[in-house]
């Protein structure tokens, strides 16, 4: 049993390591694509009599071909990928040619670099055209091919782009329903670590409890990051085909397992948190409810065992939930905690009420053939009915007014191809200073380190990752290559093995790519006869001086500082809340809406992730940044505000009161503003108008719904001005730490009450302010 115990939970883990196995995919493509190119060309190579060049030229370029294109649709992936070849081939011929004049050639290449970060603008497409230009010029002077080799590298960059495009666009092309299928089971592995992290936390002791908050809110942030991965190619697929009512069906099952689960970590936060730790009696039903969840999502459960799980897991709470005394006093116990350890139980039962839907079972077949009828009003989990339904979105006016032209500004396409255009010439001219003959990997590295960046400190961040990965690659393929030798076969196993961890890990982690990369290089200097140590010390001496290049060039010209990028994150992730609860609260005010709440609630979602995206160089450890904390704790306070709007846009479908907007609408706009007054605080300026505590008109807004007679409909009006207060605590709470809203000693019960909400958001640090 035990060793089934832990084949279960390996199994689990492993599933949610990789959602979708889109990892594993392109590497394991790019592995095979690139091994089709070398026997190819190493077929034309044995007819010829040609050199090694135009072999290790098609291997190259099948890397690139699959690491490139990133079209989510199969039929543009594969004109993407065909459109790859005319670029390569012009760039191969003009680097031959060029070869000899070196200060033309270096002129031409970097033309070549500005041209390819430039035309990123055109999305996709144009960042795979110029990474094939950019890619076949640099291995014509990496290789030092001749002007003779011309018409065989042109056939070896044909075969190697044509390999990955027979691989990628037919043999192995990606099947979308199978695809959300494994993303689907590796939500369900992210439920269930999030469930046992949040079990291990109530069980935890006091002096454990630190490290099991941080793992709660690990976990949380990947279940969250994978959900939005499933929405994203959900969305993708409904743009490249047409409406599903099962896709549909299928994103909104997962947002309810999403938000049940995030519910469970935060009740069980805040009943851990609370100023009186939880008896032993109460906390082994709870920790008996959560371990049942924790098994019934584990990968590998059969639909019967979930089934059973599911219910074990409500019994084992029932007590709680109902307030009804058991055997131990359980229920008595809880209610002296008062409704804590009660939401924990409900909390419970609402995630084994949404891991019951058809689309979320094991093996469940996407995309579902027939979506079950809508359940009854007082049978959802966490959306408790109410009268009248939301009218359909409301198709926008057509004298409505055209959107706001976008700031002024350089395009960051734009920006970056002068940024790499000085970066690069600087490198030519301090690589070659270091290695007359080795300066191209000072010029590679200082691209490099622009893709996927928005500011000086990402480019920090990715050049100090190259240097310490190229360095660790060094020490690793300096072994490898002396244990190989000049010993063909045995190379080009552990090449194409490098290669497929080198992609495999790319979204993962720059350092890890480079080490990768590295390692394949020494090994291809060992076949091609120039392996030496000095060699690859010289390798680590470019990679810095390039990284080097390319932070001075993204800290000086044109630069977009990591506070302006985060602070334009932080604008777009408050507008898309604003949108969010907007358009839910016109929908339950019976309202028309532009949009669907929940599509608005996607784009928030998006937001989020970009807002995630631009703290991280922020909290970078190397360059120590004063208030680096403060930026982590708006970024979680936000994650909290996301959830509850999610939560809120979830609601507007189940709850419509068109009577409830006299007091529902000034509560709704007064915690928007006040969301808006702290976006102005961390951007140190001074809010339009003084923030303060909705608290007064929300509660107004909760007496209407209380007096609501019909139950269902009245507790989900509850429940939605409950996800209003929350919001409201959170912001102004955080307002308030920063000295941006007044403290009068007649608001003490309003800072009571956000004292106990915001523990959720703001950690055990109180760090000073955004600076």
């Amino acid at each position: 049993m035990v060793w089934r115990a832990r084949w279960a939970e390996l199994r689990t883990t492993l599933t949610g390591v990789d959602p979708g196995l889109v990892r594993l995919r392109l590497g394991g493509i790019a592995a095979a694509s690139m091994i089709l190119a070398v026997l190819v060309m190493s077929g034309v190579r044995a007819l010829t009599g040609e050199p090694v060049t135009a072999v290790l030229m098609a291997g190259v370029l099948s890397m690139i071909g699959n690491l490139a294109v990133n079209e989510p649709d199969i039929r543009r992936l594969r004109v993407t990928t065909a459109l790859m070849v005319p670029p390569a081939l012009a760039s191969v011929t003009a680097g031959t040619l060029l070869a000899p004049d070196r200060i033309v050639a270096d002129v031409v290449f970097v033309a070549v670099m500005v041209t390819a970060v430039y035309i990123r603008r055109y999305g996709p497409r144009g960042n795979a055209l110029g990474m094939a230009a950019m890619m076949g010029y640099f291995f014509t002077q990496f290789l030092k091919a001749a002007v003779g080799q011309i018409p065989f590298l042109l056939v070896a960059a044909a075969v190697g782009i044509g390999s990955t495009l027979l691989l990628r666009g037919w043999v192995f092309a990606e099947n979308p329903g199978r695809t959300v299928e494994r993303m689907t089971r590796a939500f369900r592995a992210h439920v269930h670590r999030l469930v046992e992290a949040t079990a291990d936390l109530l069980a935890a002791a006091p002096d454990e409890r630190d490290d099991a908050l941080r793992d709660v809110a690990r976990r949380r942030t990947r279940l969250n990051e994978t959900a939005l991965l499933v929405a994203d190619r959900l969305e993708q697929q409904r743009e490249d085909d047409h409406p599903d009512a099962g896709r549909d069906l299928l994103e909104l099952d997962l947002l309810d397992a999403e938000l049940a689960a995030e519910r469970l970590s935060v009740a069980t936060r805040r009943l851990v948190l609370g100023d009186h730790p939880p008896p032993g009696d109460v906390v082994r039903p709870l920790l008996a409810g959560m371990r049942s969840l924790g098994a019934a999502t584990a990968t590998g459960a059969s639909p019967g065992a979930v089934a059973l799980l599911r219910d074990t897991a409500r019994r084992s709470v029932g007590a709680i939930v109902t307030g009804t005394p058991g055997p131990d006093d359980r229920a008595g116990r809880a209610l002296e905690l008062g409704d804590r350890a009660q939401r924990v139980g409900f909390a419970i039962t609402r995630l084994a009420d949404a891991l019951g839907a058809p689309d979320l079972q094991p093996d469940a077949p996407y995309p579902a053939a027939d979506p079950p009828p809508a359940p009854a009003a007082d049978s959802l989990p966490d959306l408790p009915g109410a009268g009248t339904p939301p009218p359909d979105p409301a198709p926008a006016p057509a004298d409505a007014p055209d959107p706001e032209p976008a700031p002024a500004g350089l395009d960051l396409s734009t920006r970056q191809a002068v940024q790499v255009g000085v970066a690069t010439s600087l490198a030519i001219v301090v690589g070659e200073l270091v290695s007359p003959s080795r300066w191209y990997w000072a010029v590679i590295a200082a691209f490099v380190v622009f893709a996927g960046t928005t500011s000086r400190g990402d480019v920090l961040s990715r050049g100090s990752q190259r240097v310490v990965g190229t360095i660790g690659g060094v020490v690793a393929g300096m072994g490898l290559a002396l244990v190989v030798g000049d010993r063909a076969v045995p190379a080009l196993i552990i090449m194409f093995g490098c290669v497929f961890f080198a992609l495999y890990l790319v979204r993962v982690s720059q350092a890890l790519m480079a080490f990768w990369i590295t390692a394949v290089l020494a090994l291809l200097y060992g076949l091609i006869g120039q392996f030496s140590v000095e060699t690859l010390v010289v390798r680590v001496e470019e990679t810095a001086v390039g990284a080097a290049m390319g932070i001075l060039a993204g800290y000086l010209i044109l630069p977009k500082g990591t506070r302006e990028a985060f602070g334009e994150a932080l604008d777009t992730m408050v507008e898309a809340v604003d949108h969010t609860v907007t358009g839910a609260v016109e929908r339950i005010l019976g309202r028309g809406t532009p949009e669907a709440p929940l599509e608005l609630a996607r784009d928030m979602d998006d937001a989020l992730g970009v807002l995630r995206a631009r703290a991280k160089p922020l909290d970078n450890p190397l360059p120590r940044r004063r208030g680096r904390s403060s930026y982590q704790r708006a970024l979680r306070v936000l994650t909290g505000v996301d959830h509850y709007a999610r939560r809120l846009a979830r609601l507007s479908d189940t709850v419509g009161s068109p009577g409830w907007a006299p007091t529902l609408q000034p509560a709704a706009d007064r915690v928007l503003a006040n969301l808006d007054g702290l976006r102005l605080l961390l951007h140190h300026r001074e809010p339009e108008r003084p923030i303060a505590s909705a608290e007064d008109l929300v509660d107004t807004a909760e007496a209407h719904a209380a007096r609501t007679g019909d139950h269902r409909r009245r507790a989900g009006e509850l429940t939605v001005i409950r996800m209003l207060r929350r919001i409201d605590q959170a912001v102004v709470g955080f307002a308030q730490d920063l000295g941006g809203v007044p403290t009068p000693e007649s608001d003490e019960r309003h800072s009571r009450r956000t004292g106990a909400e915001l523990r959720d958001v703001r950690g055990t640090t109180e760090p000073g302010p955004v600076s």
